[in-house]
């Protein structure tokens, strides 16, 4: 192993903690830990924060490209507050009242509302009574699958196993961790609820969130459909707004940014993580090194030999989806758009084959979001007006963007594919839109050795909650965070994961530091960095 101090090349900057990536989760644990005393420095390669929540430039417009559907706001309104501030301060946000329109037809169109009673009466008008009836029982068994497992394994420790988790539950509830459902896919769970083959497609979608298949997640993941249910809530400026909100949260208690310069090494010694080499040569050495990239990264070697024993590798094939996504400013006509829409495949299950076959989809269904929907008045009338808007469409696709040349005629052809799906239920963008496509490939060169895959390990078969990356590495002082990593993908999940790195940070340090207790959202007891003990 290389020491940290051996043949050092440029300047060295003093530290605590340094922080490489600054995704949702990074920036998360660096607001944490500054607000919590600790010197802490994030590196990132990009110009800008927030690692998939940014923003390109279409036709003079900034389209948000990364994560549209925000959810689970308890979890930043508890960050925020933790570090002395309100979320509300940084960013304006509201409650979306209809969380998505559907459409498979024309003619055959269904909104979700945050008042889950006008949700039922919509299933209830699309599809008869009975399916109002399954979304009822459904809506129960979401919510309990959400209440068993929130604390002790969304905002708990890394589970790696069952028993542990059976344990956090409680023993004497073996019920409740059967209602979990861990060995029943979630598509013929789904069936138990609704016959109706569109509803099942539906909530089937959900899994999608983790870049899953509906035929092959188990049914634990219908509890996404319970998050979303809870709230939907719309930012101003996207997702990268709030990115934005939580650099200046984290810059307010002392966080130094050090953005446009990549990493080129984790450092080590005999006893851990010592700090890293960026590619110009400097050096910040630290007590811990966070690591909010995908952690195949490490175990790629793209920082360095001593990050490839640090984790597993993951197998190709088990990696999530990527995604086709097109960044566009345009017309759009036959169709009133919300927010988010989502228009469905007529073969649900052909969709999921021919990306498990390695090719992006003949027949896909299409998620829209409708950006400048549900935003000021001046949005609306132009709008209404023909004037053009801002989308993002995303369609799911195989993780293959290291190994896959996407060639102009077939990026052609997949955007054909697109707008036929948007045509057959009665949505036209007009023929020459402004627009930029994203393949697996440009995802691959943002996150390197995914692939594209933007959800880290696919959540396939019973085991998967079990198997994704915990906060904790191999190597002492070295920890991960991000969307890859425990407890999921996701905006809230990353952050979430931030969290759990730096509760797992403070752990290890605390065995040669004495600290007071100090309550931090979520419900995890984490140790003031600030104040010695007094006994």
């Amino acid at each position: 192993m290389l020491s940290s101090d051996a043949s050092l090349k440029g300047r060295i900057v003093s530290g605590q903690i340094v922080i490489i990536g600054a995704g949702m989760g990074g920036l998360a644990s660096a607001a944490m830990l500054a607000a919590r005393g600790y010197d802490v420095t994030v590196v990132e390669k990009e110009e800008w924060v927030g690692g998939k929540a940014r923003t390109v430039p279409v036709d003079g417009k900034r389209i948000e490209a990364g994560p549209t559907v925000f959810t689970m706001r308890d979890v930043f309104d508890g960050i925020f507050n933790a570090c002395g501030a309100r979320l509300d301060d940084y960013v304006q946000v509201r409650r979306a009242e209809v969380l998505a329109r559907h459409a498979w037809s024309p003619e055959e169109r269904l909104d979700l509302f945050a008042d889950p009673l006008r949700s039922e009466d919509a299933i209830g008008d699309f599809a008869g009574a009975e399916a109002a009836r399954g979304y009822r029982e459904f809506r129960k068994e979401t919510r309990k699958m959400y209440d068993v497992l929130d604390e002790p394994m969304l905002r708990g420790d890394n589970v790696t196993s069952p028993l542990p988790l059976l344990w956090r539950i409680g023993l004497w509830r073996f019920d409740a961790f059967a209602t979990m459902r861990p060995h029943k896919t979630m598509w013929k769970a789904l069936g138990d609820y609704f016959p109706d083959p569109r509803l099942r497609q539906l909530f089937g979608r959900y899994s999608t969130y983790c870049g899953s298949s509906p035929f092959l997640a188990p049914a634990t993941l219908m509890l996404i459909a319970h998050v979303e249910a809870k709230g939907v809530w719309l930012i101003d400026g996207g997702i990268s707004a709030l990115a934005d909100g939580l650099r200046m949260l984290g810059e307010r208690n002392g966080v130094k940014f050090r953005t446009g310069v990549a990493v080129a090494q984790v450092l080590t010694d005999g006893k851990g993580a010592t700090g890293i080499r960026l590619a110009n040569g400097d050096h910040i050495t630290a007590d811990a090194v966070i690591c909010n990239a995908d952690p195949n990264a490490l175990a790629d070697g793209k920082f360095g030999e001593q990050g490839t024993r640090s984790v597993n590798r993951l197998d190709p094939k088990k990696r999530s989806f990527s995604a086709l996504v097109w960044f566009a400013n345009t017309r759009s006509s036959g169709f009133d758009l919300q927010h988010h829409n989502v228009f469905f495949s007529p073969d649900y299950p052909r969709e999921f084959e021919d990306i498990a076959c390695g090719r992006p989809p003949r027949d896909p269904s299409v998620y829209l979001c409708a950006q400048d929907r549900s935003a000021s008045a001046a949005h609306a009338t132009s709008i209404a007006a023909g004037h053009r808007e801002r989308i993002q469409i995303i369609v799911n696709a195989p993780a293959n963007g290291d190994n896959h040349c996407y060639s102009t005629e077939e990026r052609d052809q997949c955007t054909r594919a697109m707008r036929t799906t948007l045509e057959r239920c009665g949505l036209t963008l007009e023929e020459e839109m402004p627009h930029q496509l994203a393949t697996p490939q440009e995802w691959e060169h943002l996150f390197p050795a995914t692939g594209g895959a933007l959800y880290g390990r696919a959540s396939h078969g019973s085991a998967a909650s079990f198997l994704r990356q915990g906060p904790r590495t191999r190597i002492p002082r070295l920890y991960c965070a991000g969307g890859s990593t425990h407890p999921s993908a996701g905006v809230p999940m990353a952050a979430l994961s931030g969290l759990l790195a730096v509760r797992t940070i403070e752990k290890d340090l605390a065995s040669t530091r004495t600290f007071l207790p100090a309550a931090t959202p979520g419900g995890m007891s984490m140790r003031s960095a600030r104040t010695g003990s007094t006994g």
